[in-house]
């Protein structure tokens, strides 16, 4: 198995050297130490570690809050801060960039272990996570079909582009808008449409709809067939609903 790496930036260079040999003998292994923030970002870039225990008061130049927020936004590293400060305005501002973790010095090395362990499992998932939502969401956009999807509000927070063109709305345009105001539908049987419309409820499931009418934004009517569906999270709580249409009569024009 691969030895994770793990970039040390601490401008006390004693401190350095402790960190290093505790960081050999938990298994990691270090490839640079740095002791200013710049140099941070250098080697971040040159050596692509694994993760990095930040100081956050270095001497020179940027501190390591400042070196945190280039690393992860650049190169996407997590960062742990190592910091003999605990002070609550330190570790506010320490908080706003999102570390993996937080270790006050002087530091146990079995506290340092768990902290790294659960920082570097935590970056997994999360990087697991954004290639799953990548995933989707390019197939989204792929289909044939129009999808919308919205929270539990009924406020839109996804439309692939199909659907922005059937409905005339850009996505910029309909973010947070209630579903109604965007997916503008007219149907003989009103309460097909409110059941359409209307936020996800316990014990919902698959709606589905013929001979529908929507309206564009600039007035285009399409009959279309649609669906929805309530989005549950992974405790079975409805967190939004999904709709998916199609459209295979131009109203408007007279055209299949």
């Amino acid at each position: 198995m691969t030895k994770k790496k793990i970039l040390v930036v601490e401008d006390e260079s004693i401190i350095a050297e402790d960190i290093r040999a505790c960081l050999h003998n938990l298994g990691y292994v270090v490839p640079a130490i740095a002791s200013t923030g710049d140099m941070a970002v250098k080697k971040a870039e040159e050596t692509n570690p694994d993760l990095v225990m930040m100081d956050i008061i270095l001497k020179d130049g940027m501190d390591g809050i400042e070196a945190a927020e280039q690393i992860y936004s650049r190169f996407n590293i997590p960062v742990v801060y190592l910091s003999a400060y605990s002070d609550e305005k330190t570790f506010k501002r320490a908080k706003i960039t999102e570390p993996f973790g937080y270790i006050v010095k002087p530091f146990k090395e079995r506290e340092l272990y768990i902290t790294i362990e659960i920082a570097l499992f935590k970056h997994r998932m999360e990087k697991k996570l954004k290639e799953s939502r990548e995933w989707f969401s390019v197939t989204l956009k792929s289909i044939s079909d129009a999808v919308i999807a919205t929270d539990s509000k009924g406020c839109v927070v996804f439309m692939n582009p199909v659907s922005q063109s059937m409905t005339g709305w850009k996505i910029d345009e309909a973010k947070g808008k209630p579903l109604r105001d965007v997916f503008n539908i007219i149907s003989e049987k009103q309460s097909i449409q409110d059941s359409l419309m209307r936020p996800a409820r316990e014990g919902d499931g698959l709606i589905e709809a013929d001979q529908t009418v929507l309206i564009a934004k600039d007035g285009r009517r399409t009959l279309i067939n649609a669906s929805s569906d309530p989005i549950r999270d992974d405790r079975g709580n409805i967190i939004g609903i999904v709709v998916v249409f199609r459209g295979f009569y131009d109203i408007s024009s007279n055209k299949i």
